[in-house]
């Protein structure tokens, strides 16, 4: 019995020998990817970076693609210990002091690991110092793409990509998103950001071999255990780049924002903040300092007033307290209210009106008795217990517009706005310490009221559309299925009736032809039926703002638009003109009032102090070549129908406002 076990194991042994010498015999005599190694010294892991989405217009015109770049990486253990750091910084054009602090980091991070020594090198740079690369054993080349412009408009919407911080490395990998890496660059702002998971694609691994030199020798195993990158989706965006350039012209030597929306869809057609920045700035290896100036830059170009400036609507909201008045049955547009011109001052007008009237001349005191009549119906005894009962109900109509909460913008950063409520009177005044004569300021859109420039224009969508409105957004389509969020599909209701949005649609169009608070030579349109409404938002620091908002034609509108210029004076001198010209543009194909663009392209609304930041700007980026910058040829994906390349490429932040105004505020209102 112990032979037989004996001997048991004397095989196994033999067997498991025998095991060991067939496989050593495989690797040695027959598999010679290992002596292929040992000769080459290396097998490097090189990451494949996928092509980012490109962006479209919503006719195919190409507002962002990708051009190719290369970084020169370094393995600090393969470097060679004789390496004379002096000729390498030559070699390759840096000074020493960025050579010796680059390797010093690349061996704080890791000695086998490959980190960048040289970011984002042009074609040509490259071409310049590839041959000398190969004296320089450890450094490899890991080609990748950066974004580029080939036009300089909507650059606060389409955003910008940044190489990822460590913070938001760490943020990503505890909540289990491992795509990126240290060096990787995500969207930063705008689309970029918002859409970050849709147009980075999917990366790739390639294992090369290289000799001692770092020289690339091929694919190992002819890249069988490599894979491949997936290119991200694309977007196709409902933006009018045409409309966005002029809209960028019109707002020369301007501070403000205009906001365009195509009212059955919520397309966001165009969206200009003044002033803004070259996009292509942002890209490249002078990211850095050209951000350090923007950043920097006292206009705050990297500030989005479209959805981040807070303004008071000023007159234009005298059209929600119409339409929340007729609707509580409190108003009819018979309704006759003379002007007084107290407790709110008025400009002169033809008194009594009813409420066509009250709104082609943009009466303070008509309105004031307007909102009275909503919110203090005398409910009860008590003013104070009135004036509550009122507001609940006047808070849920505005806020059914779209207003005092986020709409949703596919951006981020986007702001809320404000609405008065009775929470905020109460921590202001009091429980029963306030009552109207507190607050009717906000009759006339001017108090405790804020909004933003795109809730303006979702506003102006909700009367275009006689009742609804659907969440403005930028994206009308991801990827080659055209893909949209279900949410950018959904109608918001109004809870007003729409045949008081017919009758109001009608008394805009007469504000526009009466002409009483427009400038009517810069605003009617030879065969376009315009509505629209003029505010003047007062202004602390300065001048009052100039808001219009609208819509176009009046039957099936087409677009709606808000157009806020700051420092301007009254809405119907700067805001009105320049949203005409934008209605224009986008109903015919082309500004035929020539005469009039150039005039408001010209003019100029500034405070001194803008304006003399502004002019020694311009003289310090002429010295720079800030506004110079040439663009390399794209690499991109072209849909079926598109253009097989990219077409010829042709402020101050809002100020706060006081928290609280007593009442008669408003006093300077004029629509």
């Amino acid at each position: 019995m112990g032979e037989g076990r004996k001997t048991a194991i004397q095989v196994v042994i033999l067997l498991v020998a025998i095991v060991f010498i067939g496989k050593l015999f495989y690797l040695q005599i027959i598999d010679t990817s290992y002596k292929e190694l040992a000769a080459a010294n290396s097998l490097q892991r090189v990451v494949d970076y996928p092509y980012r989405g490109v962006i479209y217009d919503r006719k195919g015109k190409i507002m962002v693609y990708n051009v190719p770049v290369y970084d020169i990486m370094v393995v600090p253990r393969e470097l060679d210990k004789q390496m004379d750091t002096s000729l390498l910084a030559a070699s390759v054009g840096v000074d020493l002091a960025y050579c010796r602090e680059k390797l010093r980091e690349a061996r704080s991070y890791s000695r086998v690991k490959p980190s960048a020594f040289l970011k984002q090198l042009s074609q040509a740079d490259f071409a310049r110092i590839q041959d000398r690369l190969v004296d320089f054993p450890g450094f490899f080349v890991n080609p990748r793409t950066v974004r580029a412009y080939p036009h300089t408009s909507s650059a606060n919407a389409l955003g910008y990509i940044g190489e990822i911080s460590s913070e938001k490395l760490k943020t990503l990998r505890d909540s289990g998103d491992n795509f990126y890496k240290s060096g990787d660059y995500i969207g930063i702002s705008g689309l970029e950001l918002k859409y970050e998971k849709e147009l980075r694609g999917k990366r790739g691994v390639k294992y090369m071999l290289v000799d001692v030199h770092g020289v690339q020798k091929g694919a190992f195993k002819e890249g069988a255990f490599d894979t491949t990158a997936v290119r991200g989706e694309n977007l196709y965006t409902g933006l009018d780049l045409e409309l966005q350039k002029l809209g960028d012209t019109l707002l020369q030597n301007k501070t403000g924002s205009i906001v365009a929306i195509e009212p059955s869809t919520g397309q966001i057609l165009a969206m200009v903040s003044a002033p803004s920045y070259d996009p292509n700035l942002l890209t490249g290896r002078e990211f850095g300092k050209n951000y350090q100036k923007l950043a920097l830059d006292v206009s705050k170009p990297l500030f989005n007033r479209a959805s981040q400036s807070m303004y008071r609507p000023g007159s234009t909201f005298k059209i929600a307290h119409a339409l929340i008045g007729m609707q509580e049955g409190t108003l009819t547009p018979e309704t006759v209210i003379s002007c007084h011109t107290s407790p709110m001052h008025c400009h002169p007008h033809p008194s009594p009106q009813q409420l066509t009237g009250g709104i082609i001349y943009s009466c303070n005191s008509y309105f004031f008795h307007v909102f009275k009549r909503i919110v203090n119906r005398g409910w009860s005894s008590s003013p104070f217990r009135d004036i509550r009962v009122g507001m609940d109900k006047w808070d849920a109509y505005v806020k059914r517009f779209g207003f005092g909460d986020k709409l949703g913008v596919d951006i981020p950063n986007e702001k809320r706005g404000r609405v008065p409520t009775i929470g905020m009177y109460d921590k202001i005044y009091g429980e029963n310490r306030w009552k109207f004569s507190t607050i009717y300021s906000i009759s006339i859109g001017e108090g405790e009221y804020s909004v933003n420039p795109i809730q303006m224009a979702n506003f102006a969508c909700a009367i275009a559309n006689r009742g609804w409105w659907i969440t403005p957004h930028f994206v009308a389509g991801i990827g080659d299925g055209r893909k949209l969020d279900a949410k950018f599909t959904q109608r918001h209701q109004t809870g007003i009736a729409p045949e008081h949005f017919d009758w109001m649609a009608g008394a805009m169009e007469q504000v526009v032809l009466a002409g009483k608070t427009v400038w009517k030579r810069g605003t009617v349109i030879d065969s376009i039926t315009i509505s629209g409404k003029t505010g003047t938002s007062q202004n602390a620091r300065g001048k009052d703002h100039s808001i219009f908002i609208g819509f176009a034609p009046k039957e099936n509108p087409k677009i709606a638009i808000a157009c806020f210029v700051e420092n301007a004076g009254f809405g119907g001198y700067a805001a009105a003109p320049i949203a005409s010209l934008m209605i224009e543009q986008y109903l015919k194909g082309r500004v035929v009032r020539k005469n009039l663009k150039k005039f408001m392209t010209d003019k100029e609304y500034l405070t001194p102090i803008e304006r003399a930041v502004r002019r020694a700007q311009r003289i310090q980026d002429s010295v720079r070549g800030l506004d110079s910058n040439r663009m390399p040829a794209p690499v991109h994906i072209v849909p079926a129908g598109s253009p097989a390349k990219p077409a010829d490429s042709g402020k101050t932040a809002a100020r706060p406002q006081p928290a609280a105004v007593l009442p008669g505020a408003g006093n300077r209102q004029r629509g």
